[in-house]
């Protein structure tokens, strides 16, 4: 038992930070803030540790630690990172920050209880990613719903936050039932529910059926597909600007990336079985979701059914179970959790300021605003997938996976494209130009130097992905090469 592994670093220190902050007055904002940030910086870099130390050339489970927790049952604590989850670890304590400095002047009660929330959902995000034993990854799964139910419910901007709390919470909750049952089927086939042994078991084939079905509900939910999407607008609407990023950026990525850990390697036989319904939900999903994209009047409802069309690529290119389609889907959840966390502090800032995310009264803020714009305008256009982005390395992969399985389906989910260059062309153009509407903003505000370094921040690595990609590439390669191997 190595205690002084880094994973073991990484996952806790945002426990000790929610501990501390238990004995903090709340009255104390300061000390507040500095506690949770320092937490969270720390956090990030023990996470850096693991990527300096990780080896790309290692196929295993790296800095593996395990705990006997009913070693009678052959149930253990175990946790590691391999080329798929790593990026996710970095991708979780990165964003933390960002939803921190986000939140360091916009909340105004309850300043201590948020950032706990916000620890412990850290910490519990961390755990989904790392933990390598099915009953953990759905106690952490489950457990996911308390603190995004209260950051929605009670820090939400509208009357209807309630209501999407609620939403949020019964969807994702029934939906993971199943998932239980078929945890549950696992362990009495296999005797244990260790990751590392069930991954090379072969369950009969229509067990496979049944239990790839199960999974699957629970995984669509949380990405989420067509047509089980309602909850994550609704969500979105009424969170506060951090609730919005961190869910966008890391909690949508959870069912892509239980689909590579559980769904394709433990059942691979009902994975081909099921891939033309999987392609059909998902052209379904990059049209429909553009579609609907172009009639919405609320910035955040814009940004977030254009998450669920490139949600639509990231399903499409996994179920391609070729390299070049699942090394995009890869890269394209990291690229999308990068920018559309962007596109929602912009959107954040704009409502910090005037109080209202309605399109029609913004007009002309590039006479006001113009480093804001100057900002929006970049991840307005990676979003959209402008070469020497991130977004358009992950669609570029996916579109050539997707043309190796079927030509037709590279041209419809090629559409997407276009849809997605018009409404973020169209909302940009909105709100740059014209008349300033001086009826309802009156006071217009910059960029702080706070907002600017987050932006730079996120403007940075978005063009490095897009730039340099392979640094990336490589880490995750033989996860790939060794995933597809279960289907020769």
């Amino acid at each position: 038992m190595n205690l002084l592994n880094p994973l073991i670093f990484t996952i806790f220190t945002p426990v000790f930070g929610s501990f501390f902050l238990l004995f903090i007055p709340g009255s104390n904002v300061r000390l507040c803030r500095n506690i949770a940030l320092i937490s969270s910086l720390f956090t990030f870099l023990f996470s850096l540790v693991i990527w300096l130390q990780f080896d790309s050339l290692n196929l295993n489970y790296q800095f593996l630690f395990s705990l006997a927790w009913f070693p009678s049952f052959n149930l253990y604590y175990t946790i590691g990172v391999d080329g798929l989850s790593i990026f996710f670890v970095i991708l979780t304590t990165f964003l933390l920050i960002i939803c921190i400095l986000a939140s360091w002047d916009t909340v105004h009660y309850y300043l201590k209880e948020y950032l706990i929330c916000f620890l412990l959902l850290e910490f519990l995000l961390l755990q989904v990613f790392c933990v390598l034993d099915l009953i953990f990854f759905y106690m952490f799964f489950e457990s996911l719903l308390m603190p995004m139910f209260l950051i929605i419910g009670i820090w939400g901007a509208r009357t209807r936050k309630i209501r999407a709390a609620y939403q949020f919470f019964l969807y994702t909750l029934i939906g993971s039932l199943l998932m239980l049952l078929a945890i549950l089927v696992v362990y009495f086939h296999a005797g244990t529910t260790d990751v590392q042994v069930i991954s090379n078991l072969i369950f009969p084939v229509k067990t496979q059926m049944i239990l790839w079905l199960a999974f699957f509900i629970g995984f669509a939910i949380k990405i989420p597909m067509i047509p089980f999407h309602i909850w994550l607008p609704e969500a979105h609407a009424e969170a506060p600007t951090a609730g919005s990023i961190i869910l966008a950026g890391v909690l949508l990525k959870i069912g892509g990336y239980g689909f590579l850990r559980f769904s394709l390697p433990m059942f691979p036989v009902a994975t081909i079985f099921f891939s033309p319904v999987i392609f059909v939900l998902s052209i379904s999903a990059i049209l429909y979701a553009s579609l609907i994209t172009l009639c919405q009047i609320d910035f955040k409802k814009i940004i977030a059914y254009s998450s669920v069309s490139h949600m639509g690529f990231v399903t499409l290119g996994i179920f391609t179970l070729n390299v070049q389609g699942i090394e995009g889907s890869l890269f394209l959840m990291l690229g999308h959790a990068l920018v559309s966390s962007a596109l929602f502090l912009c959107v954040g800032l704009l409502y910090d300021r005037h109080h209202t995310r309605i399109i029609k009264y913004y007009n002309g803020l590039v006479q006001v605003m113009p480093i804001f714009l100057s900002f929006f305008l970049f991840f307005s256009f990676a979003n959209l997938g402008f070469p020497a982005t991130s977004n358009f390395i992950g669609e570029f992969l996916i579109l050539l996976g997707s043309f190796k399985v079927n030509t037709f389906l590279t041209i419809l989910s090629a559409l997407g494209l276009i849809l997605s260059a018009a409404y973020s062309s169209w909302l940009v153009n909105r709100i740059s130009f014209g008349p300033l509407k001086i009826t309802y903003l009156t006071t217009f505000q910059d960029l702080s130097r706070r907002e600017l370094l987050m932006l730079v921040v996120l403007c940075f690595i978005v063009l490095w992905l897009g730039i340099y990609p392979v640094l990336f590439l490589d880490e995750i390669h033989l996860f790939v090469f060794y995933l597809l191997a279960q289907f020769i």
